[in-house]
């Protein structure tokens, strides 16, 4: 009921299975664990930017756009669902690709997710770390409008109150999900990066009033700049639902404990975490996001964090092409 008057396609497989991860927890204790498997949306090998781009797209073509654009880093799980979608719906696609990784190597720039664009027929540009993608944006949108294209930029991530609708609709979902098989969920942890999926979730359970937490786990940023952006942009989601005021500043938390040296840079955790839920549950995490938002999980369940009796929802938000640039992480010598 809250989404029906917003413009949308259909891109992914909803609702997404919610499993139990009993293995897991067999081996490192704590809580009653669940997955949420936003992995499997169905679109270019899934990932939580499905739910974001059934909205953006939606509102692209009520526009008469036949172009998108979006930015992202090199080996970004959301530009190859971008590329997906724009090929979906008939529609062009470009990258603008930040080179936020700076020591890299042969698969990470032209295998995984660099493949996978290429194979959608994205076209691409690269631009130096730490530059206004935005602005890179604008101005590639200027360039094809130039040369007779109507393009749409979609932000990075699909992090706006349009493309954050997506992850209202999770919060929806779960919630129904969660009371057909009689769990009480008490909180949701993921990978917290763009903001859009934070964003929305907080919004959506505000909205409804459900008393479930959102646990991030922060991929790039300080817990301080984190929990400002995600804050600011779900306030403006509830805003755009017609909910002002449902998001509290107390409703956003973000730990900043697992970034390591950097955005897409590997850390121990992540490479234990991430081989951890493959050998007990047969289960691919990425290395960026849910790589890191595990090795949160599990360190805040080895600290007593989460209290045994509660059950637990990790949410999988994609991306395991992404393997396939970081391969040397993971092959023994």
């Amino acid at each position: 009921m809250l989404l029906q008057s917003f413009p949308r396609v259909s891109l992914s497989h909803a609702p997404t299975p919610l499993e139990p991860l009993d293995r897991l927890r067999a081996a490192i204790g704590g809580p009653r664990l669940w997955i949420k498997r936003d992995d499997c949306t169905g679109l270019a090998q899934g990932g939580n930017k499905a739910r974001k781009l059934e909205f953006l797209v939606a509102d692209a073509l009520a526009k008469g756009c036949d172009l998108l654009i979006t930015p992202g880093a090199v080996q970004s799980n959301h530009v190859r669902m971008t590329a997906a979608a724009a090929a979906r719906f008939g529609l062009k696609c470009h990258a603008v690709l930040e080179r936020r990784v700076q020591e890299t190597d042969t698969d990470y720039e032209e295998n995984g997710n660099v493949l996978l664009d290429e194979l959608f027929g994205s076209t691409r540009s690269y631009v130096p770390g730490g530059s206004d993608v935005a602005a890179a944006c604008a101005a590639a949108a200027e360039d094809f409008r130039a040369k007779g294209a109507k393009p749409y930029v979609i932000p990075g991530g699909g992090s706006n109150p349009i493309g954050a609708l997506g992850y209202v609709a999770c919060a929806m979902e779960l919630m129904a999900q969660a009371s057909q098989i009689g769990v009480n969920v008490t909180r949701l942890v993921h990978g917290t990066g763009s903001s859009g999926t934070q964003a929305g979730l907080v919004a959506g359970f505000a909205a409804m009033r459900s008393p479930i937490a959102v646990y991030g786990v922060s991929v790039r940023q300080p817990r301080q700049k984190q929990e400002e952006i995600v804050f600011d942009l779900a306030c403006r989601t509830a805003d755009h639902l017609g909910h002002s005021g449902v998001v509290k500043r107390e409703h956003v938390f973000a730990d900043d404990g697992h970034v390591g040296p950097g955005y897409g840079l590997p850390t121990q955790g992540m490479v234990d975490a991430l081989t951890l839920v493959a050998r007990t549950e047969g289960i691919l995490l990425d290395p960026v996001y849910s790589g890191k938002a595990m090795a949160g999980m599990i360190a805040a369940i080895r600290k007593g964090t989460f209290g045994d009796g509660e059950d637990i929802v990790f949410l999988h938000t994609g991306g395991s092409t992404a393997l396939f640039g970081y391969k040397h992480l993971f092959l023994k010598a």
